[in-house]
This record gives structure tokens, sequence and C-alpha cells, in this order.
């Protein structure tokens, strides 16, 4: 394996839309989904997918991305 590549992702969710909401300002991306699992998975192909082709030789198995989660705090209901 080369020297990863990792683009970070913010996500949050938006509580009147009822979506969690990611972007990468590296690669100008940003996509939305119900769940996080969700919104994780379209982030993965959005990141294969929307990879700069700098440099050309860039290894699909050499892309990782970073996940910031913001979400307001809740106790815990058991």
């Amino acid at each position: 394996m080369s020297k990863p590549t990792i683009f970070p992702f913010s996500t949050l969710p938006d509580p009147i839309a009822s979506v969690w909401s990611g972007h990468c300002d590296d690669m100008a991306a940003a996509d939305d989904a119900p769940t996080l699992d969700e919104l994780l998975d379209k982030i993965s192909a959005l990141a294969l997918d929307s990879a700069p082709p700098n440099p050309p030789s860039l290894n699909p198995d050499d892309i990782f991305i970073e996940i910031a989660g913001w979400r307001e705090a809740a106790p815990f209901v058991a």
C-alpha cells in the first residue's frame, strides 16, 4: 500500500429535513441520507467516484474517508 489519501468529511443531522448531511471541502462534494449509516455508504462511494485525478496514479485501495460527526448531546435513556 502506498501513502493513503484521506478525505475529511463533516457530518451533521438536519432534524427539520430528517436527514444526515455530509460534505468534504477537499473534493467539493456533499450528500445527504435518512440515516448516518446510509450517509457513510454514500460518502464512501462519493469519495471513490469524485477523487481528484491528481496524482493520476491514485489507487482506489489507498483512498480513505475521515468522518467528523456533530450531534446535539442528549442524556442516555435505557
